[in-house]
């Protein structure tokens, strides 16, 4: 019997299903590409407490504000790079930007005049997320990435078992090196699955780096392994068997064992330390992780989201959830009692102690009673939750700590003696509005006693009274987001509005629209069987496709991103548009992705614990907003967007060589980015999956997923040997990996090269003539890069930026003269900005020349815009934002049909 992993594609043949009319043509693209970076560190304040810093996220700016005695007056803004999450201030004049989406780090000078601007671009790893300084006297940046990137210059050994997916770079902010992107002091690897926030200990000596997808010790059984064992009730109400499913089964310490308490140890083959916090000696002459168990705290949380120290004792405060995924079931209860509904994630704050090192974790909402019946919304418990807790800030005597809650529009204050103790109790007193909306970062002004807060869902920041909690100032910052994308986004995290008891969201599982890297078992014991509608690219007997039934096992956690043009959702395909007919393919080989996201409605009641769906006319807001979310560039591939002779013979093989029964991977997996060879229109394309469903005979219908983000499934390796899960590669114990769920829809398959190993794939004289090498491993090896450099909705260079001085440009030459290419061949915009004159300009490169930001100024030639820079204070900070952005980033911010320049100009 074959593995359920791979039955949607293995053992399968034509059915040839057709493809019904001819979509319209691509619409322009965007002036704003929605790529939903979480905020990190978005506020700062300078040394002096005289300026404020704020990350415009949106706007790909850094915002100034100048406070005074009255609240704060904005100052200038200026531009840095996509999606700017976290600033940090060295000195009142110097201040360092993490842009997410650009892969880089903004060295901006601060003053009066031209004083304000970028100085300077370091390139640092994919995905930059936060950034501290410490060390000897505070001269060292700590910048955390994922171990992966163009701009890295090392193998991140993207198939190499047991190696960590987390890195800290860390520069001397006195020395940047003469390199194009800076020459870090060094990059700090983690054994952890990416990191996000940062902490310093009070005597700058030690840099706290947290996991932000660390994981909670679950792994997925393959069915094939579990062969059916799986706990009670494996029927749905009306008695119809469940399909033979996987099985989640979690580490206790000494077992992986499921929710039954049987063990299931043989069919691990590899071990989860959960190292999930660290610690690194910032004084040391090179920066390093602390040796032995003191370098690193385990068991703080599934998503961990913010770090504050305490000033006085030391103490590190993480915010972070828990996940409840070893339980199985959603919905009403009736059929199967245990399930998760109203229940699968805790909003915590998690507290490390140096001196003992002793973890403890303290429930943020210990007023809930998890078995009480659900009320209709508003009720006092979910007034009086706070979900999704994210930046902190903390009184200079240690004693008081704010938590800016995302989910519930407000600032947790505790007294921390009392938080560590457990002795601390929901109180509205204790707990501070804020307005707009969304507040993920959080600064205490303690000699004026304010709060400064980022509130992300009107992008601004609002000025707090901390003797009262009156709100005295609120403002709002620019913010190119279409109406679609700010009226919609609160429905993604609004865990007041959106859940029964006001602590979980949308975003509790779908982490700033993409995923927890975790596997859910949420079947619905008392659902229905319901039909699969189809279109099928293949099937296996006639009398197939299987229906969905209720309970369908465990599945991975899916990104909601790029759903636009992937039709129906769900592994399975069971969101669906309820008004297209089976077997025919709308729009081109998409169904209606409006209608099939609104069937999540029903998720709100049964997982969510609400008692009612969400109105109408909310549940469209908030699939607008959905369906615009889009995946970053793919950080594998190279950034001319050129493969590699690995990667380019991969995509030959994926494309040419049949894979599985005379059919290519290319087949049910499309890839198509612009629909032409398709369909013969400009139209969005395919990116590993058109819309279509496989059947098979094996348990369930599935349909064909994208591949988009193959690359971030990295990290399990080792697979029991079974025939025909694992037949070609040993199956040794592998010892310690940073995550327990890898790739098919379960998450229970360790690799691309494991799934590609698979009896359906490889040659075999009966089973599969003409396969992959079966005798060698080269081709699956080269399939294998080229899935993992995937082609993705942006070009590999989208983001990428490099600032040019008047004593660089023959080292960032090269640099800018490929973004001007990319640029050319549509790839992306190239914009650039710097002062000239005395004025910040703008330019963007179109049809071979920089326009520029002011009516009537000539065109300027490459060479042209870079003499500017050799000019002293006249640095020029180039930047490939999304195709469709360039003129709204570069020449008319606002697009009222003004030019930036003529802003401030009278015209007669």
């Amino acid at each position: 019997m074959l593995s359920i992993s791979a039955r949607a594609l293995l053992w399968s043949v034509v059915l040839g299903a057709g493809f019904a009319g001819i979509g319209e043509a691509q619409a322009a693209a965007p002036t704003y590409t929605l790529f939903e970076s979480g905020q990190v560190r978005p506020l700062a304040l300078s040394p002096d407490k005289k300026t404020l810093f704020a990350v415009n996220t949106p706007d790909g700016r850094l915002e100034v504000y100048d406070v005074t005695w009255w609240g704060l007056s904005h100052r200038t803004s200026i531009p840095v790079g996509v999606e700017p999450v976290a600033v940090a201030a060295r000195s009142n004049s110097e201040v360092w930007v993490v842009n997410h989406v650009s892969d880089s780090i903004s060295v901006v000078q601060v003053g009066v005049g031209t004083a304000n601007r970028v100085t300077r671009t370091l390139l640092v790893g994919d995905e930059p997320r936060d950034i501290v300084f410490a060390g000897p006297n505070k001269s060292r940046a700590f910048i955390t990435t994922a171990h992966r990137g163009q701009n890295i210059g090392f193998d991140p050994q993207l198939t190499t078992p047991s190696v960590g997916r987390a890195d800290v770079w860390v520069f001397d902010a006195n020395n940047l090196g003469a390199a194009m992107g800076g020459t870090p002091k060094t990059v700090i690897s983690l054994f952890a699955d990416t990191p996000r926030a940062l902490a310093v200990s009070p005597d700058g000596s030690k840099v706290y780096a947290a996991a932000h997808f660390s994981g909670n010790r679950t792994t997925t059984i393959d069915s094939v392994l579990v062969a059916g064992d799986t706990p009670e009730p494996n029927e749905n109400h009306a008695g119809i068997p469940a399909p033979g499913n996987p099985l989640i089964v979690k580490y206790d310490g000494q077992h992986w064992v499921d929710e039954r308490g049987d063990q299931w140890d043989d069919n691990v083959k590899f071990s989860l330390p959960d190292k999930d916090v660290f610690v690194i000696d910032a004084n040391a002459a090179t920066p390093k992780q602390v040796s032995g168990n003191a370098g690193f705290y385990t068991g703080v949380g599934a998503i961990l989201y913010n770090m504050i120290v305490n000033p006085v004792s030391g103490k590190v405060y993480v915010a972070n959830t828990s996940a409840r995924n070893e339980i199985r079931f959603v919905g009403p209860g009736i059929f199967a009692e245990s399930n998760i509904n109203g229940h699968f994630a805790e909003n915590n704050i998690t507290v490390l102690n140096p001196q003992t090192h002793a973890v403890s974790t303290h429930h943020l909402n210990p007023h809930l009673d998890y078995d009480a019946p659900f009320q209709p919304l508003p009720n006092e418990d979910a007034e009086l939750s706070l979900a999704l807790p994210q930046g902190m800030a903390i009184s200079s005597d240690g004693g008081t700590l704010y938590v800016a809650a995302l989910g519930s529009d407000k600032i947790g204050v505790f007294d921390t003696a009392a938080l560590e103790n457990d002795a601390f109790w929901p109180d509205p007193c204790d707990q501070i509005q804020v307005s707009g909306g969304g507040p993920t970062g959080v600064l205490l002004d303690e000699s004026r006693d304010r709060l400064y807060v980022m509130t992300r869902f009107d992008n601004a920041v609002a000025v707090i009274d901390t003797d009262d909690g009156d709100e005295i100032q609120h403002l709002a910052m620019h913010n190119p987001e279409p109406a679609s994308v700010t009226q919609g986004r609160r429905f993604l995290y609004d865990a007041t509005y959106t859940s029964g008891r006001g602590d979980s969201a949308c975003a509790t599982c779908h982490v700033y629209g993409d995923v927890d890297h975790l596997a859910w078992d949420l079947g619905n014991p008392d659902g229905d069987v319901t039909i699969a509608p189809g279109p099928f690219k293949t099937i296996f007997l006639p009398d197939f496709p299987i229906d969905f039934h209720p309970i369908k096992g465990p599945m991975t956690t899916q990104s909601l991103r790029g759903m636009a043009n992937h039709g129906a959702m769900h592994w399975r395909g069971d969101k669906n548009s309820p008004n297209f007919p089976p077997n025919a393919q709308p729009n081109a080989g998409s169904f209606d992705e409006v209608e099939a996201f609104k069937q999540f409605n029903k998720t709100f009641v049964e997982v969510m614990g609400r008692t009612e769906q969400i109105p109408a006319a909310d549940m469209q807001k908030f699939t607008d907003f959905a369906l615009q979310l889009t995946y970053p560039p793919n950080p594998v591939r190279n950034l001319d967007n050129s493969l590699t002779a690995d990667q380019a013979a991969g995509r030959a093989l994926y494309m040419n060589k049949p894979a599985t029964l005379g059919m290519t991977c290319n087949f049910c997996h499309v890839l198509d980015p612009t629909g032409n060879a398709q369909y013969g229109v400009d139209r969005p394309g395919f990116f590993g999956s058109d819309g279509s469903y496989v059947g098979t005979e094996f348990v369930q219908t599935m349909k064909v997923p994208h591949l988009r983000n193959a690359y971030t499934k990295i990290g399990k390796f080792g697979l029991p040997r079974n025939a025909s899960i694992n037949p070609q590669e040993d199956d040794s114990f592998l010892g310690d990996q940073i995550r327990g769920f890898g790739y098919t829809h379960e998450g229970s398959m360790d690799s691309v090269f494991g799934f590609l190993s698979q009896i359906g794939f490889v040659e075999d004289p009966i089973f599969n003539p003409g396969g992959l090498e079966s005798d060698t491993p080269t081709e699956r090896r080269q399939v294998e890069a080229f899935v993992l450099a995937f082609d993705s909705n942006m070009a590999p260079i989208v983001g990428q930026q490099i600032t040019l001085t008047s004593s660089n440009s023959a080292t960032v030459s090269p640099r800018i003269t490929l973004l001007k290419t990319r640029a050319s061949a549509g790839e992306c915009d190239l914009v650039a900005h710097g002062y000239y004159n005395g004025e910040m300009r703008g330019y963007l490169w179109k049809n071979g020349a920089f326009h520029q930001d002011e009516r009537y100024k000539p065109t300027l030639t490459d060479a042209q815009l870079r003499t500017r820079a050799n000019a002293w204070q006249q640095e020029l900070t180039y930047t490939c934002v999304p195709p469709g952005s360039g003129h709204r980033v570069a020449l008319d911010r606002d697009l009222d049909g003004t030019l930036n320049g003529d802003e401030n100009t009278w015209c007669g």
